[in-house]
C-alpha cells in the first residue's frame, strides 16, 4: 500500500498513473529521490524506498550508465528512447536469461519548481519485436507526459479521464467514496448523485467545453455519504498530441467550505451595499429580505415588534408584519399578528437569540414557525425555519424569519450565522431606519393630537385627512380646522406654514388659535379676519410666512348655500357637483400671510349646490417636483370628479393616492352638502 505522499508531486496527484500497463516511476531532485512508482514499474524492479536518492533506493543495480542517464536528461532537458538495454541486478530471471527493458526518459518539474524526471518502461520479452515495443514505450511516455502537463494545470485531487468526445474512460476513485454511489459513465449515471438543479447546466457546460476544446472550470453540488449536499469543482484540459484532443484529464475537488465563505462575503456585500442610500424603515427591511430570498432562503419575513416598556414582554401583544416575500407563489399576507400564546417567536425576542428548527416537509412542530404562517409551510412543504432578532439601541425591535420548502436542503447553523451578519452588516442603515420611523410616528402622533377632529353639524358631512410627509421625521406646518360660529355657520380653515420643523408646528399652532379665536364671533368678510391674523404674526414673528384659505359656510333661508371665503397665497378650494363637474373657487386671491403688515385683503362669495363637495387642501396633494402646479391641479380636478358620489371617507382616502412626490406634508378637509 503506497503511502499518499509518494502518489504526489508537489501539489499534483500522479495516481493517475496507477492503472498504466507500462512502468512509470518519477525522481525529484539533483539526488533524484524517488516520489513515485506504479504497480508496473514495481513488477519490473521491485519495492523500492520512497523518499531516498536514486543510487540508495537502487543500489543492486550494476549498471553506473543508469545514474548518469538521470542526471544528464535533467541538466539538459532532453528526453532519451532506450530500446532493449540489458537491465542487470540481482535477481535474474528463474529461467537465467538476462533481462532487458525498453524505456523513455523525459524532465519534468514535479515540486516547488526543482526539476525532476519521469521514466516509462516495459521489460523487452524475446517473442516481441524490440522495434516494435520501443515504438511503444515511447508513444505511451508521451501520452503521459502530455497529460502530466495537462495535470500540472488543474492541481485537484482526484484524478479521472475521458475520451475525445467527453465520455469517461478512466473514473475518477474518489467519487464513490465521496458520494457512496459508483461512477457509471454510461447514460450519464453518475448525475444520480449531482442535485436536481444542477444536472442539467452541469452537462450542458461539459459538453460545450469538449466541442469547444475549452478548459473546464465548474461548480455544482453532489449529494454525499451523509445525504447532504457540497459543492464540488470539476475541471479538465484537453491532452493534444500532433494537434488532435486524444483525451481529457480532469479533478474532482470538494470545494464546500471555499464556496460558502464566497456566497458568504458576496451577501455580506450586497446586503450593506443595497441599503446603504435607503432612508425608510420599508425599503431598508425590504432591500435585506430581497437579498436573503433566494439566495439564503425561499421566503422570508419581517416583523416590526411595538416597544416592551423595561424589557418587559406580555402577553398578547401585536406584532407587525411588515414585509413577506417568496421564492415561489403568494407569501402570507403583511399586517397585524396577535401573539397570544408562548412560541419560538416569543422565545426568541425574550433571550434575543436566534431560533433554528428543522421538520419533516410540510410538518412544522407546533410554535415553531412564524405566527399565522403555519397554513403557508404546509401547503409549501416548508422543511426548516429560523428566526433572527434584530436589535437596535439595545432593544428587539424585530424579528426576521426565513424559511426552506421542498426538494430544498435544510436551513443550517451556518445559514442563520450568515443571517444574523447581514442584519449585523446592515445595522447602521437599519438603526438609522428605525429610528427616523419611531421619531416619525411621534410627529404624527403630535401633529394628530394638536389637529382637531371635525364638528358634528347637522345636515352636512364633515371629513378631514392628514399624512405625514414619507421622508421627513419633524412634525410639520400644516393645519385644518372647523368649527360651529355662535350664529350657526360653519367655519373652515387649511393652512401651511413655511418650514418642517418644530418652529414650524408652533407657528402653526398658533396660528391656528389665533384665528379660530379672531373668526369664532366676529360678523365680518373673511378677509378681514386674515388681516387682521396678518398684523398678529408680523408682531408675533416677523420671518416667518404662511398660507391659509378661511371660509364660512351659511345654511340657506331659501336659495341655496352659501360660501364666504378668502384665500391667503394658498392653493384655490375646489368644488364637486353632484353631476361631477369640477371647478376652482379662484376668487379672493391675496398675498400670503407675513409678506405686508395691515394690507387690505379681499373676499369672495360662492353658490354651493346641493350634495356637492366642498374640498380646502394644502399643496402637498398637488405639487410633483419638476412639475407646472397647473398639471397637479388639473389632476386634482378630474380625480375630484369621478369621485363626485363616492362617500366622503371613500372620496378623501382615494384622493390620496393620486401621484404625489410624498416629501410634503398633505392636509385636507372636505364637506359635502345635503340634498334640497
Amino acid at each position: 500500500m503506497k503511502d499518499e505522499h509518494t502518489r504526489r508531486a508537489g501539489d499534483l496527484p500522479l495516481g493517475v498513473f496507477d492503472p498504466a500497463p507500462v512502468g512509470v516511476a518519477v525522481f525529484s531532485g539533483a539526488d533524484h529521490r524517488l516520489i513515485y512508482m506504479n504497480d508496473a514499474y514495481q513488477k519490473i524492479v521491485g519495492e523500492r524506498p520512497f523518499g531516498s536518492p536514486a543510487r540508495e533506493a537502487f543500489h543492486d543495480i550494476t549498471q553506473e550508465r543508469f545514474f548518469t542517464l538521470l542526471d544528464q536528461v535533467r541538466e539538459t532537458g532532453k528526453a532519451v528512447s532506450l530500446k532493449e538495454i540489458p537491465f542487470e541486478h540481482r535477481d535474474h530471471r528463474p529461467d537465467g536469461r538476462k533481462r532487458h527493458i525498453s524505456a523513455g526518459v523525459s524532465r519534468i518539474s514535479p515540486e516547488k519548481g526543482e526539476y525532476g524526471v519521469m521514466i516509462t518502461a516495459v521489460e523487452v520479452m524475446d517473442q516481441v519485436e524490440p522495434a516494435l515495443l520501443g515504438a511503444s514505450v515511447a508513444a505511451e511516455r508521451d501520452r503521459f507526459l502530455h497529460r502530466y502537463q495537462s495535470l500540472i494545470q488543474l492541481e485537484g485531487q482526484e484524478i479521472w479521464v475521458s475520451d475525445p468526445r467527453g465520455e469517461v474512460i478512466e473514473p475518477c476513485p474518489g467519487w464513490h467514496r465521496f458520494t457512496g454511489q459508483p461512477w457509471e459513465s454510461r447514460d450519464n449515471g453518475w448525475l444520480d448523485a449531482v442535485h436536481p438543479d444542477d444536472r442539467e447546466p452541469t452537462v450542458v457546460a461539459w459538453r460545450k467545453a469538449v466541442e469547444r476544446l475549452d478548459r473546464w472550470d465548474y461548480v455544482y453540488r453532489v449529494k454525499t455519504l451523509d445525504d447532504t449536499y457540497r459543492h464540488v469543482r470539476e475541471r479538465a484540459v484537453p491532452v493534444v498530441e500532433g494537434g488532435e484532443v486524444v483525451e481529457w484529464v480532469g479533478t474532482f475537488t470538494d470545494v464546500e467550505h471555499e464556496w460558502q465563505e464566497e456566497r458568504r462575503r458576496a451577501l455580506l456585500d450586497r446586503a450593506a451595499a443595497a441599503t446603504a442610500d435607503l432612508g425608510s424603515l420599508d425599503e431598508v427591511l425590504r432591500t435585506l429580505a430581497d437579498v436573503i430570498v433566494p439566495a439564503l432562503a425561499d421566503v422570508c419575513a419581517i416583523f416590526l415588534l411595538p416597544e416592551f416598556e423595561c424589557e418587559s414582554i406580555r402577553l398578547p401583544f401585536v406584532a407587525e408584519r411588515l414585509i413577506s416575500v417568496a421564492r415561489t407563489g403568494i407569501p402570507p399576507k403583511v399586517g397585524p399578528q396577535t401573539i397570544d400564546e408562548e412560541r419560538d417567536f416569543v422565545t426568541v425576542i425574550r433571550t434575543r437569540l436566534p431560533i433554528l428548527r428543522g421538520f419533516p416537509k410540510g410538518e412544522p412542530l407546533p410554535g415553531s414557525v412564524p405566527p399565522g404562517a403555519e397554513n403557508y409551510f404546509a401547503r409549501a412543504q416548508g422543511n426548516s425555519v429560523a428566526m433572527v432578532p434584530v436589535i437596535v439601541d439595545g432593544a428587539v425591535a424585530a424579528v426576521v424569519a426565513a424559511g426552506r420548502y421542498g426538494e430544498r436542503e435544510k436551513l443550517d447553523p451556518d445559514d442563520v450565522d450568515l443571517m444574523g451578519r447581514m442584519l449585523a452588516h446592515a445595522h447602521v442603515h437599519l438603526s438609522n431606519a428605525m429610528r427616523f420611523q419611531r421619531t416619525q410616528c411621534m410627529a404624527l402622533a403630535l401633529q394628530n393630537y394638536l389637529l382637531p377632529d371635525p364638528p358634528r353639524v347637522p345636515r352636512l358631512e364633515i371629513a378631514a385627512r392628514y399624512r405625514a410627509s414619507a421622508s421627513s421625521a419633524e412634525i410639520g406646518g400644516d393645519w385644518y380646522d372647523s368649527f360651529v360660529r355662535p350664529d350657526g355657520s360653519t367655519v373652515l380653515t387649511i393652512g401651511d406654514v413655511a418650514g418642517h420643523d418644530l418652529a414650524a408646528a408652533v407657528t402653526m399652532s398658533q396660528l391656528r388659535n389665533m384665528l379660530r379665536g379672531l373668526a369664532m364671533d366676529r360678523q365680518e368678510p373673511p378677509g378681514d379676519i386674515l388681516r387682521r391674523v396678518d398684523v398678529a404674526t408680523e408682531l408675533l414673528d416677523g420671518e416667518g410666512t404662511a398660507t391659509c384659505v378661511l371660509a364660512h359656510l351659511e345654511a340657506p333661508d331659501s336659495g341655496g348655500w352659501s360660501l364666504h371665503y378668502s384665500v391667503a397665497g394658498h392653493p384655490p378650494p375646489l368644488l364637486v357637483t353632484h353631476e361631477g363637474e369640477a371647478r376652482f373657487l379662484e376668487g379672493a386671491a391675496n398675498p400670503l400671510l407675513g409678506t405686508g403688515c395691515d394690507v387690505s385683503r379681499s373676499s369672495s362669495v360662492a353658490v354651493l349646490p346641493a350634495r356637492s363637495t366642498l374640498l380646502l387642501y394644502t399643496d402637498g396633494l398637488v405639487e410633483v417636483p419638476g412639475e407646472h402646479l397647473d398639471v397637479g391641479l388639473e389632476r386634482l380636478r378630474r380625480g375630484s370628479a369621478t369621485l363626485a358620489r363616492e362617500p366622503l371617507d371613500h372620496f378623501c382616502d382615494r384622493l390620496l393616492q393620486l401621484p404625489v412626490a410624498y416629501k410634503d406634508d398633505i392636509a385636507m378637509i372636505a364637506v359635502r352638502l345635503p340634498g334640497i
